[in-house]
């Protein structure tokens, strides 16, 4: 059930406008001006960071966003690029679907819109990776454009003001928050309201200790003025994450270089470089044998430990396995690889991959 519980109306248009105002005057004094992607903004610069910045707070996206820019300083150099070379300067900022999709729009950019960013709202929303939310927010910021979003700071400052209950999964919840921004939105500054709004849920109306006594809008919030902000917004309901199991294998050969392989481009950690995996129950020797050919000297089992998705918990128990010196290597091909120290820096590694490697290096 989704419930807006409102004061005495009234004109909906002096309170929309007020709550801009407040928000707008207080972004003048309080809010983030000087980030990389304000200086100067661009459609192209813009989009990367709204696409870093899904799931990602500031501080972590900034290097990451340096970085990237760097190498890829327009759409058509990253449309060029290989996905692999995209997937390695991600590494370790997660959510990986969000580069292969960001490589795929660049592409698509260039095949479908001659290469030009399209300035046109549905023709944003229509590139890969990008929702209602992040589409509004880059045209707001690089163009001016009035349109509303929703992403999580929003979506928790526009949830404690109006005092709407319901976890936003629910549509019902989703439609009251999305009327909500789209009547808040000015029609002017819309560059400077949207980066106002985001800067205000991540700095003032946070998840856990908000700071409502510096809050430009405390007066007019109905949650604080009800004692329910942190009730606000409702949160997810809790579900029991399954947990699967799984054994990488390290498999060394006598040089000491570690066997990866690539990833399928779907899925978890997909199109990034990995170990060989098996579960639990295999006999890893006879697997190396009939898989490879290879024959084993040496089994090891190391401590396993716990990586955690949106959806599950991944037990990872790597486990060294020393090749025999008669063995005979395989080729490397474009699915695989031996690695070293000295080129495993070249890998697209998810974080607890990259961290088993140079544990074992």
């Amino acid at each position: 059930m989704v419930t807006s519980n409102s004061a005495a109306e009234t004109d909906a248009a002096v309170v929309d406008q007020t709550f801009a105002n407040q928000v707008l005057d207080w972004f003048d004094q309080h809010g983030r001006h000087d980030l990389p992607w304000q200086q100067p903004r661009s459609l192209y610069r813009v989009w990367l960071a709204e696409v870093m910045l899904q799931q990602t707070q500031v501080a972590t996206v900034i290097p990451y966003y340096q970085n990237f820019l760097e190498k890829f300083p327009d759409h058509t150099r990253l449309a060029r690029a290989s996905l692999d070379e995209v997937l390695n300067l991600w590494a370790g900022l997660g959510y990986y679907s969000r580069a292969r999709n960001l490589h795929k729009a660049a592409v698509q950019i260039q095949q479908q819109h001659n290469g030009r960013f399209p300035e046109q709202f549905d023709e944003v929303l229509s590139l890969p990776g990008i929702g209602r939310s992040t589409a509004g927010a880059i045209l707001a910021q690089a163009l001016g454009q009035r349109h509303a979003i929703l992403d999580g700071n929003v979506r928790r400052v526009l949830s404690r003001y109006f005092e709407i209950d319901g976890w936003v999964g629910k549509k019902p919840v989703e439609n009251a928050l999305w009327e909500k921004a789209e009547a808040c939105t000015p029609d002017t500054r819309c560059a400077d309201y949207t980066q106002a709004m985001m800067d205000l849920g991540a700095t003032v109306c946070r998840r856990s200790a908000p700071d409502c006594p510096q809050c430009p809008l405390r007066q007019g919030c109905r949650a604080h003025r009800n004692q329910r902000v942190g009730e606000l917004p409702t949160p997810r309901p809790k579900k029991t994450l399954p947990v699967k199991t799984v054994r990488m294998l390290l498999l060394v050969n006598p040089e000491g270089e570690l066997l990866l392989e690539k990833r399928p481009p779907t899925g978890i950690w997909g199109g990034l470089w990995s170990f060989p995996e098996l579960v639990l129950e295999s006999d890893v020797a006879q697997t190396c044998e009939k898989r490879w050919g290879y024959q084993v000297e040496a089994i090891e089992d190391q401590p396993g430990f716990r990586h955690t998705f949106s959806h599950y918990h991944l037990d990872i128990t790597p486990c060294r396995v020393q090749l025999l010196p008669t063995t005979t290597a395989i080729h490397e091909h474009s699915e695989q690889r031996w690695c070293n120290l000295d080129n495993y820096r070249q890998c697209a590694l998810a974080t607890p991959i990259a961290d088993i490697l140079q544990r074992n290096l």
